[in-house]
């Protein structure tokens, strides 16, 4: 007993400020005690501290969010993370593409010119933000564009083609209405500097269950800086940016316009399928070696890829 609680409270942290689009954490220790969600896209639950900045090899907070690139680039340099030549890349791409369709219904089918044109916005806000493709990945994109909403999954290759495989329609910050933000556009990372949770499905007090039912991935990619959308001087804010599924009774049929606070809603199908195949989950599967806290986050039906990369990027096909 006194090992565990020894574990446990190496997870331990508190977050001193509310958060806007994640659970609020009021304090106690990982997996022990418990947490009553915020307003925002948390569903007003009570969840397992999950949610929470870790500290990993002795590195403070900052530098552990500072870093996380460059340790993934270092494993990737130690031939720790998967790598797969352009052949076999091809191959994974069309058992994923297989499944994909298989396990996610409403899939957009878009047309070649349009597959284009995601593969060179992301291309574009890659190269904006320097951030270079050193190995075979997938990569999730969303288009924030109120007459798009939609996220599609990707493989880039540092040489070779890169290929869609399919996508959804999501829901994105919605304008115009108070306290709602717009999701910020840019390339954020899905490190293990985080450690994401899983909705409880419970109701809040509108009878609405904001991140879906029981078991649904919670992607949480950290502090961001976003737009207040009630507001015309393009005044910003700090948000935590997460990626979720929703209400499947009476919010996932608005899914395909922006409706959100500021963080994406997936579909609960599209959602499932990027945590089976741990599509963001790269350096999760590396953390899950040696860390009981990521072993948890991870499905038990996991089939990971060995496409699977870290990068959510977002772009906004309005503006020029």
């Amino acid at each position: 007993m006194l090992k565990s609680l020894q574990i446990a409270v190496k997870y331990f942290t508190k977050v001193a400020t509310p958060v806007r689009c994640a659970p609020r954490v009021l304090g106690g220790v990982y997996a022990l005690l418990t947490v009553v969600g915020s307003s925002g896209c948390s569903d007003m639950q009570q969840t397992p501290l999950a949610n929470r900045q870790t500290v990993r090899s002795g590195q403070t907070s900052e530098a552990a969010r500072g870093s996380s690139a460059s340790e993934s680039t270092g494993r990737a340099r130690a031939g720790l993370l998967p790598s797969l030549d352009p052949g076999d890349t091809i191959v994974e791409a069309i058992r994923l593409r297989t499944a994909l369709h298989q396990e996610v219904q409403g899939l957009l089918r878009p047309t070649q010119g349009q597959q284009h044109q995601w593969i060179s916005m992301v291309r574009q806000m890659l190269a904006e933000k320097g951030k270079e493709i050193r190995r075979a990945q997938l990569l999730v994109a969303v288009d924030r564009n109120p007459r798009v909403q939609a996220l599609t999954l990707i493989v880039a290759q540092p040489s070779g083609p890169w290929m869609v495989l399919g996508g959804t329609h999501v829901s994105t910050g919605q304008p115009n209405r108070r306290l709602y933000y717009i999701t910020p556009t840019g390339v954020f990372l899905h490190t293990d500097s985080i450690l994401d949770y899983r909705a409880q499905g419970t109701f809040n007090e509108n009878h609405i269950r904001g991140l879906g039912l029981k078991g649904m991935r919670v992607w949480d990619f950290g502090w961001q800086w976003a737009r207040k959308g009630w507001l015309a001087n393009g005044e910003t804010g700090q948000i935590r940016l997460l990626m979720h599924s929703t209400d499947p009774t009476y919010l996932a049929q608005r899914i395909g316009r922006p409706a959100s606070e500021g963080c994406i809603r997936v579909p609960a199908d599209m959602n499932k399928f990027i945590d089976r195949h741990g599509v963001l989950d790269v350096d999760y599967e590396q953390a899950a070696i040696d860390d009981i806290a990521f072993r948890a986050i991870l499905p038990r039906n996991a089939k990971p890829t060995p496409l699977a990369g870290e990068m959510l990027v977002v772009v906004d096909s309005s503006e020029p």
